[in-house]
Parts: structure tokens; sequence; C-alpha cells
């Protein structure tokens, strides 16, 4: 009877081990020996000629064996006393492998190596392993995850790799979703069907009239309405709500501030700035011309697929269009290909090259695709379907571009007014650095011309014997003493700086064309050569480790296979683009711009939603990939970028369809408020408005709309508002000198435009609208800060800003009415764009009251504004300090804000009310 049982039991036993067996065999084959050999082999591995600590790891048996720190490397079956699953883990600083941060295992990989030596360590042969392999390759969709076919990863085992079918969401392609209820607008249609699934309430009530009104206005015109404007939308609102709305929208949608507006987000994403940025933070002279088209094209409506297809190929249409009738829009639209910092100076030449195409490639991907290029640049990517390969051959589209400032007529519709007047100030900073500069030169070359005579030599001047050995001419700066020595540098870099600002009122435009690599990179000045004769483009290679050092397989242009859209008609390579030296990033764009493009339609669809709502479908605009946020309405993303792409890629189109929804006009109150944040804290399912603050430029316009100064005038030629003095006068370095101080706009119609048109230096933000949220744009900026801190409270209180604005609006209702009680009540209209309640009436007349005692007692002092400040450098080769003059010409005739000390005591107490309401929530978010 033992002997039957026992014959009964050992066939259950044996098939468990040998599933187990099975199981160990698979996981080493399909996981665990490309980690050894891609973590661990470098280093433990007789084979490649390394074995650290006496380890080798190619075989069970010598990981059995151990090495120099223990026989207990491997225990199979027991991975807690196994070193190998310790080390992995960085259990014990002794044994932290692999050493480098960058190559550590992480969480799953860590987990099968615990399951491998569980498993009994299996190591099966090359032939069982390549079985396994192969097997679980012919399968599409398994347990573990899909199947991605791209162009190929640097090894199978990434080629191969399986992805979570929710990472895949956005490379997958767009199917609209149907809409069920004809009856409503589908946005509210799909949310209202996710709000049903996932919550016990419904969504709230609609806003009032005159939020909505503030609401609209902030929107689509970045600016606030006025009091009339207000009272005239209530009176149309009690006749006929719906045709008020549609009414007030296409007004809107109409202004030219909609443009400006709708710029502002475009230009966040793609990181407009007025200068290079970085050590030679070198002006952009005409990169204004970009930022007004911008704003042009959204007030046309001009179709997206265009703007994009221009702004990464106008050039190459421009070259193809008749030339008596090329349109100069064309070669505007292309600086959004300068817009990234770069720098040439103090970098080989072929590395400043390299960091120019990887900007570019990386600009081009997260603006139009939603995609990090720079994370496949090194290594094939981490988590999302997108190959080392990829990025090199969308590199390849740009490997023939150049950068060069290029003649473009100014165009009808730009606006051109200070050219002259900005012309005539920087020519005298400009005369005053040369007038310096060559007074130094004369005083150098009267000591070289005697140190030529004294040696019976002929005279050669600086560029002459620049080429001569040391003992053939005189000192580089003979008869300068270290101090002039200083000042002749800081004058020929001011030269330099004024040069290219007087480039500002040129018909140029920082752009791009297609030719052979310039013999000198230089940000201050790169010019199209007269004339390009035959080139070759430069063979695109994959760079190992993303060194330019290091070139590996060469690859063609082509684009992302991951999406499975062709760029070509190519059989055997359907993502290929042409070879040809030109042509190449007009390619690139109609394959970004195609219809079927499931990433570009989303990704637009996405900002324009997030403008609305003050946060995204998904996430992260700027990344679709495996690792952002996932879209918390899929299906309304897809839909609204399929009806985007089939009625003609209109971006006022779109703004009316979300801003018609109830979505759009729910109000920031929900009556079960309370069990809505239990069930869905952050308001995912948007069953409620949440208010949102206003942005940096939206706050300093607001404030210029209230007072009635804001020149409302559009595009044209940067303007200087008013930044802190301390900041716009303290030294900044600019390589070998210090940049210009900064200097304000002469009248107060110059520097009151609005912020969109305000001087953006890279190395020098504005302090108030950095503080407040305006983004480095030395990144795309995909989502605005809006977190509060408590130095934007001191700003809002006290900052110079704050106050000029504060008098301004007093003198303004001081003007309009004189009667306390009616000032107060203008006060609140232009401010909240209300009445104010009997108890905000009786408490500010109260407070007014008080303020006038206190300035009755106490007066301000005045403010000066300095004519001509004093700098100090130290000689870069002695060491030796030297001083120098830096002329402010704009404040000897400057028209100044009106002051505290300039005006009477019941004015100033009428600012510090207006002070008050600026500080107000009412007046800084948007509800």
């Amino acid at each position: 009877m033992r002997v039957v049982l026992s014959l009964l039991v050992f066939p259950i036993w044996a098939m468990a081990f040998d599933q187990e067996r099975l199981l160990g065999e698979k996981l080493f084959s399909l996981e665990i020996h490309h980690l050894l050999e891609s973590k661990c082999f470098a280093c433990h591995s007789e084979e490649k000629g390394k074995v650290k600590g006496g380890l080798d790891l190619t075989t069970r048996n010598k990981m059995l064996r151990g090495g120099e720190s223990s026989d207990k490397v491997l225990v199979p079956g027991n991975p807690e006393a196994s070193l190998l699953i310790q080390a992995i883990k960085w259990k014990d600083p002794k044994y932290e492998m692999p050493p480098k941060e960058n190559d550590r295992l992480y969480g799953k990989q860590i987990e099968a190596f615990e399951q491998w030596v569980r498993l009994g360590a299996q190591w099966p042969d090359q032939e069982s392993q390549n079985r396994y392999v192969e097997k679980e390759r012919s399968v599409e969709v398994t347990e573990e995850g899909v199947l991605m076919p791209t162009s190929g990863g640097l090894s199978d085992q990434w080629t191969y790799r399986r992805y979570k079918p929710e990472d895949l969401w956005a490379f997958l392609p767009i199917v609209r979703p149907e809409v069920h209820d004809q009856t409503v607008n589908p946005i509210d249609f799909f949310i209202n069907e996710n709000l049903k699934e996932k919550a016990t309430v419904s969504p709230a009530p609609p806003a009032d009239s005159r939020t909505l009104i503030k609401r609209a206005y902030l929107d689509l015109s970045g600016l606030p309405p006025t009091p009339h404007q207000i009272h005239e939308f209530g009176l149309a609102w009690k006749k006929d709500q719906n045709r008020a709305w549609l009414t007030l929208l296409d007004e809107l949608l109409a202004s030219e501030h909609f443009g400006e507006r709708s710029a502002q987000h475009w230009l966040d994403v793609a990181r407009y700035a007025d200068t290079a940025g970085l050590s030679n933070d070198y002006e952009r002279s005409n990169m204004w011309r970009y930022r007004d088209y911008v704003v042009r094209s959204f007030n046309q409506d001009k179709p997206y697929d265009q703007f994009v297809v221009e702004q990464i190929a106008g050039d190459e249409l421009w070259e193809r269009q008749p030339k008596e009738d090329r349109n100069p829009e064309l070669l505007i639209a292309t600086s959004f290909l300068r817009m990234g910092p770069w720098d040439p100076a103090m970098v080989l030449k072929h590395e400043a090259r390299q960091l120019y195409l990887d900007d570019v490639v990386n600009a081009v991907g997260q603006t139009f695709l939603s995609t990090t290029m720079r994370c496949f640049k090194c290594h094939d990517h981490k988590f999302d379907p997108l190959p080392t390969k990829d990025y090199y051959r969308f590199y390849a589209a740009f490997s023939g571009t150049q950068l060069a400032e290029r003649s473009a007529p100014f165009l009808k519709q730009e606006n051109l007014q200070g050219m002259e007047t900005g012309q005539k100030a920087t020519r005298r900073m400009l005369d005053f650095a040369k007038e310096k500069y060559h007074q130094l030169l004369e005083k150098q070359e009267a000591a070289a011309k005697k140190w030529f005579s004294d040696r019976g030599k002929e005279y050669l001047n600086q560029n002459q014997r620049r080429g001569l050995p040391d003992e053939e001419k005189p000192p580089r700066h003979v008869g300068l003493s270290p101090a002039e020595t200083g000042r002749m540098k800081v004058r020929k870099q001011d030269d330099w700086i004024w040069e290219r600002r007087m480039e500002r009122y040129l018909p140029l435009v920082q752009s791009v064309y297609n030719g052979p690599l310039p013999q000198k990179l230089d940000a201050r000045k790169m010019r199209m050569p007269e004339k390009i004769g035959e080139f070759e483009t430069p063979q695109t290679f994959i760079l190992m480790g993303g060194s330019s050092d290091a070139p590996g397989d060469p690859v063609s242009p082509g684009v992302l296979s991951a999406l499975g859209l062709s760029a070509s008609n190519h059989e055997k390579d359907p993502y290929s683009l042409p070879k040809s030296s030109s042509g190449r990033r007009l390619a690139l764009a109609r394959w970004i711009t195609h219809p079927d493009n499931q990433l570009s339609a989303r990704s637009i669809v996405n900002r324009v939603w997030q403008r609305h709502f003050g946060k995204p479908l998904a996430g992260n605009p700027n990344n679709f990939g495996g690792k952002g946020k996932k879209p918390t309405h899929p299906k309304l993303l897809d839909w609204l970028a399929a009806d985007f792409v089939e009625n003609g890629w209109k971006f006022k189109r779109l703004h009316k369809l979300i801003m018609s929804s109830n979505a759009y006009r729910m109000s920031t109150k929900h009556p079960h408020l309370e069990k809505l944040r239990q069930e869905d804290p952050e308001n995912q399912l948007l069953a409620y408005r949440e208010p949102r603050r206003l942005s940096a430029e939206e706050l300093r316009d607001a404030l210029l709309v209230s007072t009635g100064e804001l020149n409302r005038s559009v595009g044209g030629l940067p303007v200087m508002p008013e930044i802190n003095m301390e900041v716009a006068l303290q030294p900044r370095m600019i390589q070998f000198s210090l940049a210009p101080a900064y200097q304000p706009s002469r009248t107060p119609a110059e520097r009151n435009r609005r912020t969109l048109y305000a001087y953006r230096v890279r190395g020098q933000p504005d302090p108030y609208l950095e503080l407040f949220n305006q983004p480095n744009p030395n990144d795309s900026c995909e989502e605005r800060v809006s977190e509060s801190v408590s130095p934007q409270a001191f700003t809002l209180l006290n900052s110079e800003l704050m106050n000029d604005r504060a008098i301004a609006l007093a003198l303004r209702i001081e003007e309009e009415f004189k009667d306390l009680r009616m000032q107060v009540k203008r006060a609140i209209q232009l401010t909240f764009g209300r009445s104010p309640t009997p108890v905000e009436w009786e408490r500010l007349q109260d407070y007014l009251g008080k303020m006038r005692s206190y300035h009755q007692s106490s007066r301000p002092t005045n403010t000066e504004y300095p004519t001509s400040i004093t700098r100090s450098l130290v000689e870069e080769n002695t060491g030796e300090t030297f001083e120098y003059e830096e002329i402010l010409p704009v404040f000897e005739n400057y028209q100044k804000d009106k002051k505290a000390h300039e005006i009477k005591a019941d004015t100033l107490a009428l600012s510090d009310l207006c002070l008050l309401l600026f500080n107000s929530n009412e007046f800084i978010y948007v509800y």
C-alpha cells in the first residue's frame, strides 16, 4: 500500500517541479539573460576581459562558485541568502551593483531576479533560450503586454519588449467616438457620461452673467471687460441668454486681441525670448516679427496644419514660390527653429552644431507631437516605443539646416511704429561706445607706431600684425594701462551689442536655410551666403550615448515609426523622408500635419482645452508617453481631435465649440461640493469649474485696463516697461564684459503696451512677471505654475508697479468723480466690474477716511532716476579692478508715472484703497 501511494504522489510532485523549472527557464530566456548581459557582463565576464572581484557571471556554474567576497553569490531557491539579490537591491553599501546610479535595476527587474532565484536559478542552453524567445515574440498580446512594431531598437530585447495597453493610448489611431445624444453639445455628452459612471452628483449649475463675461474676456482676449461691457452684456443676457452668449463669443473671436491671448499660450510652448541666452546673451533683434506672426496667424484663423508647416519649413516653401511673388511671412515663421538658447562661444564647432540640432529636434517633438525627444537620444526610450534610431532619423531631417539672419521685407500688416525713435536712441548708445573705444584705440596705436619706429620697422595696424610672431609685434594692448585695457574690451563688447540692436529696425528675420555648415558659428551675427552651390548634406549617424565623438550606424532621414503612419511610398522603408538636401523639413512637417497623425491632433486640442479649463485633458501636454498623466476623458479628447481635423484644423471653431458647452459655463460653486471632493478630490470629472489665478501677463494688463492706461495697439517693436530699479541696474555678466543696464521706454504710452510685447531677456527676467509665473524661456512650458508663495503677497502690496497703478487709478477716479461715496463705487466698478454692497460701501468709506488722516501727517520721499552709472570690473589678464561709465540717456527727458510725493494726501488715500482692491481675490482670480 505504501508503494502504491508513493507512486501516485511522485508524478504530482514531479509535475510541479517540472512546471517551476520551465517557468525559471522562460524567465531567464526572456528577461534575466538580457539584464545580465546589459548590466553585469561588462565587469564580470572573462570573455570580455574583465572579472572584477574574481566574479564571473557568464554561466550558472561560475555564478555558483562566487568570487573573492563570497561563495554565496547565488543560492538557488533562496533569494534572501543570495548576495546577487542583496547587491542589486543596494542593501549593503559594500555591494551596490551595478555601481552607477543611472544603471541601477528598478522594481520589476529586481522582482524578476528574485523570482528566477526562487525558481531554482535555471539556465537553459542557447537553443532552448532561442526557442522561448521565438515563441514569445510570435504572440502579439500576452499577460505581459502588447508588442509594438517600430523600426527597431539597439537590441532585440528592446525591439520586442511589451507595453501596457494603457501606456500606448497616444500612439494608437484616433477612432472618433459616437455621440449618442444629439440634443446636447458633444463635450457635455462625454463629460456627463463619465460623471454618471464615477460619481453620484450632477454637474454644477451655470454661472451668472457677470462671471461668464469676465471668464470669456480673459480666456479669449486676456483682458478683463470694462464696466460698460459688463452692463451691456447683462442687458442682452436678460433678453436671450443663449443668443447673448454666442454673440459675445463671436465678437471676442473677431477681436484682434484674440490673437494676442492665443499667442501668449503658444509662445510659452515655443520658448519665446528676444535674446539668445547663455554666456553671450545677445539680442535676437528681429525675433519680435515671429511673435507678431503668431498673433496674426491666430487672428486670421490660419489652419493649424498650415501654421505648423510654415514654422518647420517656411523657407523651403518660400524657395518654391515664384521669385517675384515670394511671401516674407514664410521666412518669419521659421524663427521657431531659432527660438532655443544657443551660443557657440567656447564650444567646439561640432559640439555647438549638435547642441543646436538636439534642441530643434526636442522642440519640434514637444511642441507639435507632445513627445519628449531627449528621452531617446542616448538610448532606446525606457518607457515608450521610440527607438534611438528614430531620434537620429528625425535629427537627419534638420542636418542641412543652417542659421541666418535673412532679408525679409516688412509686411503691410506689421506695426512699424517707433522705428525712428528706437533707431535714434540705439544710435546714441552705439556712438558713445564707438567714441570711447576709438579714444583708447588711438592711444594704443600711437604707442604701436612708436614701437615700430623705435625698431626701424614699418607700422602695421592691429589687424595686419595679428598673425605675426610675438617678438615681431608690440604687446597686444601696448600703451594702455590695465584699467584702459579692460575699458577697451568693454567698449568693444558694447559696440557689438548696439550694432546688433540696430538690426532690430532692419527688414531682417531670424531664420534658417539649407546649405553646408558655415566656416564660423557666431551667435552675434549669422548671415546667409550670397550663393549656395551644390553641396551634400552630411551623413547622420546614431550617436552612441548621445556623443558626437561616438558615431554608430548611419541613418537616413525619417519619422517616428511607432505611429504606424507612412511618410513616403517607399515599400521597404515607409517611414523615410527625402534624402535630397532640400525638402526634408517640408516632408517632415507634412507628416506631422497629416490628418491621420494621432499625436499632432491630440496634442493641440489638449492645449486648447487646457487654456479654457486651467488643466488639460491629458495631464502632461508636452509628454503623451507612458510616464505622462493619462487622459481623464480619453473619448472626449479623441472626439475633439477628430472633429478639429475634419473641420479644417480651425481654432476659432474649436474655441466656440468648447465655450458653448455647459461644462465651460458651469459655476465654481457646487451644492454638494464636500461630497464631490470625497468622490473626486482633484475634480478630474469636471463636475464644477475651478477658479484660476490670472497669469503674470493678465495681471499686469488688467491693472492697466482698470486705470485706463493700456495702449491697445497690436504688434510692433519690443517695449521696455519699468522693472525693479535694482534689477534693471545690477551688473549682468556677458562674456568678457557686462551687459548694458535695462532702460525702460521713455513714455507711458510705450511702457503701457500689453505685456506680450515686453522685451524678454533670457539672462534678466522681469522680477514681477517671473514671480507671478511667467515661465523661463529656456524650456518649453506646458503649464504655468499657479502656486501662491509669500513673496507674491509682499510684491502685490509693496512693489513700485502696484503702487504706481494704484495712484493712476486714483487719479482717474478723482477726475471722474469728486464725491467720496461715488469714488468708492467707481473703484469697485473698475476693479471688480460691479457695484459695492452696502457693507463694502460703508467699510471702504471708513477706510478711506482713516487713510486721509494718515497721509496728512506722512509725506513720501522723492524718486530720482540716474542718467549714468559707474561700473566696476576685474581685468581678466591682470586681476586689477577698473571702472567705466555707462550712460542712461532715456532718463534725461523721461516721462515717469506719477509718484506718491507728487500727489496730495486725499489722492494717496484713494490710491491705498485702490491698492487694497488690486490685492483681493476677486481681482486676481477668474471664477
